[in-house]
């Protein structure tokens, strides 16, 4: 957008903050329903949103009935009557009247692209459609944010969006992106450039001085989000805080290296948790989404007790010296005194958040950790129970977790179907979360739960930051980070054998040779991506389980996509034709298939078919029992023993093939072989098929920035809280 339309935006922006005007006089049309709670409160002011704006992440539960008006429509536009569920999933029962009022209200509809409601509002309007209608710009707009969104960004540059709208044909983009946000189809976000602690915003005559500004677009479920969680952060992070004091600047603390961890300290896999939810036997609980979780425990009326005293210093500094390992103790140490904290580490490292939430226990303090994966929580559970001095969370090899092991999925505890449950307030009955898996942490999630902690609750946000990010937008923990907002524990805990010296090379850029003397590491060159299907799936089947013993069952195939020679849909075509052939007799699936089941997005769990029947498809993932509805099996279910990187975050396996094929050059980056690479806990096997463009993507490609705010929030939350300097 040109400087003229840019400081046009920025001064309604503040117009509205000074009070000269009043928000609702930009945004004068009817409110829709409120946001999930993972959102924050609408802005000032009534605002019209579009559909897409306010439409959920995942779709609707339970059977949707297309009514005829919108089967009607969707056919006299041209639109394939397939496609009525989804118009009625986003749109709503009254989808017909939408469509016909504004035919480009199905661009708001997942999977539509601008050309084909192009041709849709051609139909409807009977030849009436221009590039420049007004409702076109404002689907196009909301469009193109969405689109962002699936990037990662939560906010755009308003020059990028008219760029955009310029590619889709749209005769006057800033305009149209002027008229987007007076219509509160998006909001306009005014951001300090020079955000941060500051000697005084008063210049010598006793006037604020004016500050450098940007200007940013979001949709108000994304942006408003990103506020909420920078004052849920804040909130926790002056837990400590007296009312004279501010938080204190960030602390990055290192040790020298520790000694590799045993396999107890660092467990590969978990073990089921035993039912005693009260299920039917052979069921489990299910979670927002529909997917059984685990039981809770039969003291969980207990936990909703109120807090009981806060542990003296003495008592937290005697943990701390109990502490299995010095990057442990640190990390105990700076929960004693922060409420805010972020820890990095590698897979090892996972056993320190599971030493400060013993610790905490052993204090008297209601302490639960949580992972991204069912996998995740398993691993979370192995390393924890051993250190439960009391004995009663112990769990021995090969035995099921006790039902007390406090940890969970952070989507089953934000769902109520895991965790200690919520108080009379609503608020999670904790006093202190250890937050693993935090790079996949998107914005709307991270404000779920910094909203759904008491004021006095402690926070440790913990993960390894060279790994991918979230599927959602946001990039909450790598903000975190380089806002240095709160103290940072680094461990120094080292992943143990040949995988983890190699990931730990990754991590700071270098693609070293390793020595596996056991074949744990292992390079199988190839030429061209039929070479690299064939190698991949000889590998699963046959070379890994008859050289390591490691049964194909629990050897994972990743590679960089869905599509092309060597995707996933091309792998697990190979791979089942190999090792589970059969006709696919339940929507393309046979029992015994492994799959990947992705209920809601960016949460994958990988298992098998057990069977199928008029309810839908029964699977088995891991510790994990689910049905998937035969309507939502397309769209939710694929095959299994190839999956994405993205998919894989979260989870590990035994053993690891990894495929790179030559074309996948572009998609590498130092956080794909990062990711891809560390999920291998025995064996990782390399198919190397992209030459010199591995070394390179590790050495120089890192992942492309995210467009956020949160940085920049924090900055001037840490600004606020900042005392003017003594003249």
């Amino acid at each position: 957008m040109k400087n003229d339309k840019a400081a046009e935006l920025l001064a309604a922006v503040r117009a509205v903050e000074s009070g000269e005007r009043s928000a609702a006089s930009f945004f004068t049309e009817p409110q829709r329903p409120a946001p999930p709670p993972a959102a924050a409160p609408p802005a000032s002011g009534p605002a019209r949103q579009h559909p897409a704006a306010s439409a959920p992440s995942a779709p609707a539960r339970g059977p949707v009935t297309v009514p005829e008006e919108v089967t009607a429509v969707l056919a006299e536009g041209g639109a394939p009557e397939s496609l009525g569920r989804r118009v009625v999933e986003t749109l709503g029962e009254g989808a017909a009247g939408l469509l016909r009022e504004d035919p480009w209200q199905l661009l708001a509809v997942p999977g539509v692209l601008p050309e084909q409601a192009d041709t849709f509002a051609r139909a409807l309007l009977d030849g009436a459609a221009s590039p420049g209608d007004p409702r076109r710009s404002e689907a196009l707009v909301v469009h193109l944010l969405e689109r962002a969104a699936l990037r990662g960004d939560t906010v755009v540059d308003p020059e990028a969006l008219s760029a955009g709208l310029a590619r889709h044909a749209v005769p006057e983009p800033d305009e149209a992106v002027r008229a987007a946000v007076d219509a509160g189809a998006v909001l306009a976000f005014e951001d300090a450039l020079d955000a941060g602690p500051v000697a005084s915003p008063m210049d010598e005559s006793g006037e604020e001085e004016e500050r450098p500004a940007t200007v940013r677009l979001g949709l108000e479920r994304h942006a408003l989000a990103e506020e909420s969680l920078a004052d849920g952060l804040a909130r926790i992070a002056g837990t400590f805080a007296t009312p004279e004091a501010t938080p204190e600047p960030a602390q990055e603390t290192q040790q020298e290296p520790e000694q590799e961890p045993s396999p107890e300290a660092a467990p590969e896999n978990g073990s089921p948790h035993e039912d005693a939810s009260g299920a039917e036997p052979g069921q489990e609980a299910a979670d927002g989404n529909g997917i059984a979780q685990p039981p809770q425990t039969p003291d969980r009326q207990e936990a909703r007790e109120t807090p009981g005293p806060a542990p003296s210093p003495a008592a937290w500094a005697a943990a701390a010296e109990a502490a299995p390992s010095p990057s442990a103790a640190e990390l105990i140490r700076a929960a004693a005194q922060h409420g805010l904290v972020t820890h990095t580490g590698g897979e090892a490292a996972r056993a320190e958040p599971a030493a400060l939430v013993a610790a905490a226990h052993r204090l008297g303090l209601r302490a639960w950790a949580v992972a991204h994966t069912p996998d995740g929580r398993s691993r979370l559970a192995r390393a924890l129970a051993p250190q439960d001095a009391e004995g009663d969370a112990v769990a021995g090899e090969g035995t099921a977790a006790a039902p007390t092991v406090p940890v969970a999925t952070t989507a089953g505890l934000l769902s109520g179907a895991e965790g200690p449950g919520r108080d009379a307030d609503g608020v999670l009955a904790l006093d202190l979360l250890a937050v693993c898996d935090a790079p996949q942490l998107d914005t709307e999630t991270a404000a779920a739960l910094l909203e759904s902690l008491r004021d006095g609750a402690r926070l440790v946000l913990s993960g390894d930051p060279g790994l991918l990010g979230a599927a959602g937008p946001g990039q909450v923990f790598k903000d975190l980070l380089a806002a240095r907002f709160c103290p940072q524990v680094v461990s120094r805990t080292p992943d143990p054998g040949p995988v983890g010296e190699l990931v730990s090379g990754i991590g700071i850029g270098e693609l070293n040779a390793v020595e596996a003397p056991g074949k744990e590491v292992v390079i199988v060159p190839v030429g061209d991506p039929g070479e690299a299907v064939h190698r991949t799936v000889q590998l699963v089947a046959d070379s890994v389980p008859r050289a390591l013993g490691i049964p194909s069952e629990e050897t994972q195939a990743v590679t960089v996509g869905h599509g092309g020679p060597a995707g996933t849909r091309a792998l697990n075509a190979a791979l089942k034709e190999r090792l589970n052939p059969g006709p696919g007799r339940f929507a393309g699936f046979d029992p015994g298939d492994r799959v990947a089941h992705s209920p809601a997005p960016g949460r994958t769990l990988v298992g098998t078919v057990a069977s199928a029947d008029d309810d839908g498809l029964h699977l088995v993932c891991g510790e994990v029992r689910c049905t998937v509805p035969p309507a939502r099996v397309a769209g939710t279910v694929r095959h299994g023993w190839a999956v994405t990187a993205h998919q894989a975050a979260g989870s590990r396996w035994p053993a690891v093939v990894a495929v790179l094929p030559g074309d996948a050059g572009a998609a590498l980056t130092r956080e794909w072989v990062h990711t891809a690479f560390s999920r291998a806990a025995r064996h990782l096997s390399v198919v190397q098929g992209a030459g010199d463009a591995l070394p390179r993507a590790v050495a120089t490609g890192t992942a492309p920035e995210r467009t956020t705010r949160l940085r920049s929030l924090l900055a001037e939350a840490a600004r606020a809280q900042t005392p003017p300097a003594e003249e």
